[in-house]
């Protein structure tokens, strides 16, 4: 079992890492490879020393969805983290540039996201099921993630990435939403492009085989960890593809079927 000691040096770790905007070593070292609650528990940490700084959970996000994403990271299961207020940057998606000033090594990735319209939270016992989730979502949205690692170049196990709060960095969620009625996850294709050249390319099943599949998987993993998914909160469902480095000036589209493109330029 990992030491609190441990988990507070990991805290330590990647808390300065993100502070100085210098990367910083895995945080295996300290908690080990296969201790994931050891990394939830890092997770927290990080989580709640940015809510004791001002910033209020949103929601959550779902991580390595993908096949291709598994590859790119050497993991083999997705992965949960927060999204909290201060990782939104949707007024990018209306014309704002949108600052790389906290970024470390960001990557974008095209996605869905679902906005809740009740909780997911069925009587011990009761199982989370797709209709269970499907009867959840409010309206289902396009988006936009920018993934970021606290660990130098990458080098991350599954342990590393789970404690740095599933590589999280900030997100843009378009405002063309979408019912379950109007639109099937799993059936969308898309497509990101950079300065105009199509950097990658994916669809719903890629994400675990359905995003409301990888939504499911997070009611179960929320609920077992004594924080289940809330009505209003907005849940970045993973990856339709791979995910791809960009630069300042960048102008990156996702073209998602079903919804407008979501287009947003970053700067320095």
């Amino acid at each position: 079992m990992t030491s609190p000691d441990a988990i507070a040096a990991a805290v330590a770790r990647l808390t300065q890492a993100q502070e100085t905007r210098v990367p910083c070593a895995p945080v295996r070292d300290l908690i080990g490879t296969d201790d994931l609650d050891a990394a939830y528990a890092v997770q927290q940490g990080l989580v709640q020393g940015r809510l004791a700084a001002g910033a209020t959970v949103v929601g959550r996000k779902i991580g390595a969805t993908s096949e291709a994403v598994q590859t790119q990271l050497g993991v083999n299961q997705p992965d949960f983290g927060y999204l909290l207020d201060v990782m939104d940057v949707s007024a990018g998606a209306d014309g704002d540039p949108i600052s790389m000033r906290t970024l470390l090594q960001p990557r974008v990735e095209g996605e869905v996201a679902f906005r809740l319209g009740r909780d997911i939270d069925p009587p011990d016992g009761a199982e989370i099921t797709i209709d269970v989730v499907r009867d959840a979502v409010e309206v289902a949205l396009p988006a936009l993630e920018i993934v970021d690692s606290r660990i130098a170049d990458w080098k991350i196990g599954f342990t590393d990435t789970v404690a740095d709060n599933a590589s999280s960095g900030l997100f843009v969620v378009g405002t063309d939403g979408r019912s379950l009625d109007e639109l099937e996850p799993r059936d969308v294709t898309m497509s990101l492009t950079i300065n105009g050249e199509e950097r990658s390319a994916g669809n719903g099943a890629a994400c675990l085989g359905d995003p409301l599949e990888a939504l499911r998987w997070l009611a179960v993993q929320a609920q077992r960890y004594g924080e289940p998914l809330r009505a209003g909160q907005l849940i970045l469902s993973g990856a339709l593809g791979p995910f791809v480095p960009f630069a300042p000036g960048d102008r990156v589209v996702a073209t998602i079927s079903g919804f407008a493109p979501l287009s947003v330029t970053f700067e320095e």
